[in-house]
Formats: C-alpha cells, structure tokens, sequence
C-alpha cells in the first residue's frame, strides 16, 4: 500500500499560507494555517500531517536563511510532495520530494538552490527524516 499528499506553503516567512491535498482516494485543497488545519481537527491523515510540516518547516528555514544572509525574498512557495509506504516495521515515510519557486531580487538559480540546500540542513523536519529519501528542486520566478 502507498500513500500520498501534496502540501504547498507559500510564505516568505513564518506567516506563510498553505493548501493541502491528499493522494488517498479524498481531495481536500482547502486554505489552513497549521494549528486551525492540525490543531483541532481529528482524523488527519499521517501523510498529510508530514507534508504540511515539511512544506511549512523548509518554507520557513529557507526564508530565515535568506534573511541571516541580507536577503529579503519577495515571494517563496515550497510545496512537499510525501510517500508513505507499508513496509514490516508498519506504514513509513520513504520519500519527500521538495519543489520551491520564488521571487528573490539579486539572486541566481545557482545561488537560490545553494540556500535551499543548507536550509535543508537547518530544517527540523529535514533532520527528522534524514533516514529517508529527500530530493530538493527550485526555480526562481
């Protein structure tokens, strides 16, 4: 059995908005901030609990990132598409793959990957998933 969910956090920052759907047969996009869509609600799936984490940690060390280096972004999207799979040990996260866009003034394709890289790095949810697969792509708008 695999399971999938797609969440897309836009920021720059910590007030950052995201959407949130889910590969498991029922499509939910609906606009949240973590607490509202996480905090109350039961009966979210796990899949999609890791990929709004992600989406939203990586959107937001990205933007620290940029920021500690005199960089002030316009605009960031960091959408975090997560596989679960079952395996003996139960259901796993085995992949998480980052997709990113922004609008950085004065900055390059290069040099935006290059701080998507060391903001995974510095990623909370990154390091929790070090064990898996994490592949990270960006483009600059």
């Amino acid at each position: 059995m695999v399971r999938k969910a797609t969440s897309v956090w836009q920021g720059p920052g910590k007030s950052g908005k995201g959407t949130v759907s889910t590969g498991s047969g029922v499509i939910k996009d609906m606009p949240y901030n973590f607490n509202q869509r996480f905090g109350e609600e039961p009966g979210t799936n796990p899949e999609e609990l890791i990929a709004a984490a992600h989406a939203g940690c990586f959107n937001m060390a990205l933007a620290v990132r940029l920021e500690s280096n005199g960089i002030t972004p316009d605009e960031l999207t960091t959408t975090a598409n997560v596989t679960m799979e079952k395996t003996e040990a139960g259901m796993s996260v085995t992949k998480s793959h980052l997709v990113l866009s922004g609008k950085v003034p004065g900055l390059d394709e290069a040099a935006f990957l290059e701080h998507a890289n060391q903001a995974k790095a510095g990623c909370p949810i990154s390091r929790l998933l070090s064990n898996i697969e994490i592949t990270l792509e960006g483009k600059l708008a």
